[in-house]
């Protein structure tokens, strides 16, 4: 039977937690400042064009919001499928979730050019769009998670934190769906039209989520001097394995499914042969670094069972899910138009042609400091909330363990 488990804030003197802070609030300074250079100077300096739309801020953007709802993955498996080993790391689960889709909605408001703008967007809906259903799935989820993570803090309320549990694992499920129905529903791009694109991402959410919340709590375990035990790390770094196998296997589904389909064969070879940069991120980034090597680490008789190791697996996730984002909207973007299909068509106006893109610095800047706005936030909570458990030895996350 697993110990009672005990949650405290991070000490206010530890010098390394200020370190962090500084450090990340360095980067979302720089965040800011290409914000304010987007807005002043145009889009014009970004990367950005009347081919691409959809530029790296995006990216960013669109990986965390993914990321946020595979974030709350353990919460989930704590209260909906109660595995009581999860238990004491369900608030940092619920809380990071909902800091990583503000960080990921703070890049694209910011880079609209006109934030102002967003009033415009929550207060007239077109139904039609996929967008409009978003904002309320946005901030239905931070809501939601918001109560969940409410109930599970306050001793009176926590009978109910599995009822908040089932539904915030429900809407979670529902946002990714929306967010992948994005690009499904976009029937214009031979890359994006696909009804999978909703199940994969959904999948993709999984891995991306776990990898960031892995790497969070064992850095804040570490600088907070709280040990962590073999067993909750092994149920962790093994999951993470089954969510990139998952993610491989969409990937190659939804391939094979284009490659069948004669109209997707141009833009199949585009990204997986003669798409240059793209191609390039796709096998290397996407496959090896965000598929192949996580699974061969976390398996690994020797290697799964070092922390150090485990941690760069969950590094080479989050960065295959960046390169699996740039090749899916930037690459999808980049691919031309099929305005008139087995026709070959050539204009001014770069139809038939591949678009030109490279990223400017303050489109990455901004990026980043979404990031950065995340794991302040995190940081924040964990410094003045009792989300971290004082220790997470074998003893509270094992049943099967000796008191």
């Amino acid at each position: 039977m697993t110990a009672k488990v005990h949650f405290r804030e991070i000490d206010r003197n530890n010098t390394g937690f200020w370190g962090v802070l500084g450090f990340l609030g360095l980067l979302l300074a720089l965040g800011l400042f290409a914000a304010y250079n987007m807005e002043h100077h145009g889009h014009w300096i970004t990367g950005m064009n009347q081919q691409i739309v959809w530029g790296t801020p995006h990216v960013f953007a669109v990986f965390l919001i993914v990321a946020a709802s595979g974030a709350l993955n353990v919460a989930s498996i704590s209260s909906v499928f109660a595995k009581t080993a999860y238990k004491p790391l369900a608030r940092v689960s619920a809380f990071l979730a909902v800091s990583l889709l503000i960080g990921g909605l703070a890049v694209l408001v910011l880079d609209l050019g006109r934030p102002d703008r967003l009033i415009v967007a929550m207060t007239h809906y077109n139904f039609k769009s996929i967008f409009a259903w978003n904002i309320f799935l946005y901030t239905g989820f931070m809501a939601i998670v918001g109560v969940y993570l409410w109930w599970m803090m306050d001793p009176p309320m926590q009978g109910y934190s599995k009822i908040a549990g089932f539904f915030a694992f429900l809407w979670r499920i529902i946002l990714t769906t929306g967010t992948g129905a994005i690009f499904g529903f976009i029937v214009a791009r031979q890359a994006f039209d696909a009804a999978i694109m909703a199940p994969m991402f959904v999948t993709f959410s999984f891995a991306y989520g776990l990898a960031i919340f892995l790497l969070v709590t064992m850095a804040a375990m570490r600088m907070a001097e709280r040990p962590i035990g073999s067993a909750i790390l092994t149920r962790l770094k093994n999951l993470l394995g089954v969510f990139a196998a998952a993610s491989l296997y969409f990937v190659v589904v939804y391939h094979l499914t284009n490659l069948y389909a004669t109209e997707h064969h141009g833009v199949e070879r585009f990204i997986l042969l003669d798409g240059g940069i793209y191609t390039a991120l796709f096998w290397i980034g996407q496959v090896l670094i965000g598929y192949l090597l996580p699974i061969a680490i976390v398996y690994h008789p020797t290697l799964g069972k070092s922390p150090a190791a485990i941690a760069w697996a969950s590094v080479f996730v989050i960065l295959g899910g960046l390169a699996q984002m740039y090749v899916t909207i930037i690459g999808g973007q980049a691919y031309p138009l099929i305005l008139f299909p087995g026709m070959e068509i050539s204009s001014t106006f770069h139809d038939g042609v591949v678009a030109e893109y490279a990223p400017s610095i303050y489109e990455v800047l901004l990026g980043i400091g979404g990031i950065s706005i995340a794991l302040l936030a995190v940081a924040v909570g964990m410094k003045n909330l009792k989300l971290l458990p004082e220790s997470l030895e074998d003893k509270y996350v094992d049943p099967h363990a000796s008191s």
